[in-house]
């Protein structure tokens, strides 16, 4: 399903919805769910271990966040394939305005009660900003016109994510120190709020029909023309940037290195993905999908290799830099080359497999790092995944076919 070739009739339908003032909207409804996610995600452990709660039960608490997602992607791809956009947009918001009144509560509440009570603002938090998210994604990517608006588009929406990871914890951090948890809780119930209200400027559009010959089941849609390959690959990317963020604190504690230094390496990553992520729309139409995707992966798996051999700070930052290259131009890419491979009807489906592999991988490899990294050291862990993203950009080449 290339997108080259005349545009198919709902194009001209949904076209509008691509203006600067409705990407806005878009972005904006993003922002305000995966915020106040970030934000809860900052407090409720510090909450926790205020009131003496051990680092367990701190890990089962930041569990629940990306747990729920786990659980619940299928369901809301589903519901945003048969529903479209606004109603599952006002379910996320409601769910999440929930979670920060559940969280509220908890500051009234001591031991186990207040501890469950968090718990279930996390999980509440969590599926808000998941079902929002597939929502906005399948909206997004459908109303493009063509691939290169599709990469544009997908690269503006994956600067929000970041941009939330900075605003909510930041802001809430501020609010503690202010007014305590309780006015911070607070102040997080006005981000749901921001995504309601852009909600308005977002046109009313039916949901895509489904294809009556297409795949009737979740099991069937993963046998679509370079479904499964896809999905491995976009599996191989989250796993660079799960053992990225555990691995460098590690390996900047075995070289010396300082806190603030280790921060610094981290920092110039997050930048990295930012600024190539604002950069996509403006050479969209240049970039070759695929074939730049093989070459991200390659990529990945040569600054993988050299990362442990980097003795110098400077060193470290200038591969987490190049690492923030082709990790951050890989989404948008996925994200289109998905919606292109995906069969009429099943987008919201196909973007909730993608979501179930990301949170999965970021609640279970940890654990495995974790282990690994314990026995082995860090520059195995480096090595290791490198070499099997390296490996896989074979699979590049089969999506490749399945287009053309």
């Amino acid at each position: 399903m290339a997108d080259s070739g005349p545009a198919p009739p709902r194009a001209k339908a949904v076209a509008v919805i691509l203006d600067n003032r409705v990407l806005v909207a878009l972005i904006v409804g993003q922002l305000g769910l995966h915020a106040a996610m970030a934000g809860l995600r900052m407090a409720t452990p510090l909450q926790a271990l205020r009131m003496g709660a051990s680092a367990w039960t701190v890990g089962v608490l930041l569990a629940l966040f990306a747990a729920a997602p786990v659980l619940l992607a299928l369901y809301a791809g589903r519901l945003a394939d048969r529903l479209g956009y606004h109603r599952p947009v006002r379910l996320a918001a409601a769910l999440a305005l929930c979670g920060m009144a559940v969280a509220v509560v908890s500051t009234r509440l001591q031991g186990g009660f207040a501890i469950a009570a968090m718990c279930v603002a996390a999980t509440l938090s969590g599926s808000a900003a998941n079902i929002g998210m597939l929502t906005i994604q399948r909206t997004a990517g459908l109303a493009a016109r063509d691939a290169s608006e599709r990469m544009r588009v997908f690269s503006w929406l994956g600067v929000a994510p970041a941009f939330s990871n900075v605003v909510g914890p930041v802001v809430t951090g501020v609010m503690i120190d202010v007014s305590g948890f309780t006015g911070a809780y607070l102040l997080l119930m006005l981000l749901p709020l921001a995504t309601l209200a852009s909600a308005r400027r977002v046109p009313v559009l039916p949901p895509s029909p489904a294809s009556p010959r297409g795949p009737r089941t979740a099991w069937e849609l993963l046998a679509a023309p370079g479904m499964k390959r896809l999905l491995a690959v976009n599996w191989l990317f989250s796993m660079c940037w799960d053992v990225h963020g555990f691995a460098v604190p590690v390996l900047g504690h075995e070289r010396g290195f300082s806190a603030s230094t280790i921060g610094f390496i981290l920092g110039t990553f997050t930048l990295s993905v930012t600024v190539i992520r604002l950069l996509v729309p403006l050479i969209a139409e240049s970039i070759e999908g695929v074939r730049l995707l093989g070459a991200a992966m390659l990529g990945s798996a040569l600054v993988f290799a050299a990362y442990p051999l980097a003795t110098q700070p400077w060193v470290m930052g200038v591969c987490a830099a190049l690492l923030g290259v082709t990790l951050g131009v890989a989404q948008p890419i996925i994200m289109t080359t998905l919606h292109q491979v995906t069969p009429d009807g099943r987008h919201g489906e196909a973007l909730a497999f993608r979501s179930m592999a990301i949170n999965t991988s970021s609640t279970l490899m940890p654990l495995l790092f974790g282990a690994l990294g314990s026995a082995a050291g860090a520059a195995v862990l480096f090595w290791g995944v490198g070499g099997l993203v390296g490996g896989g950009a074979w699979l590049t080449r089969r999506i490749a076919r399945v287009r053309t």
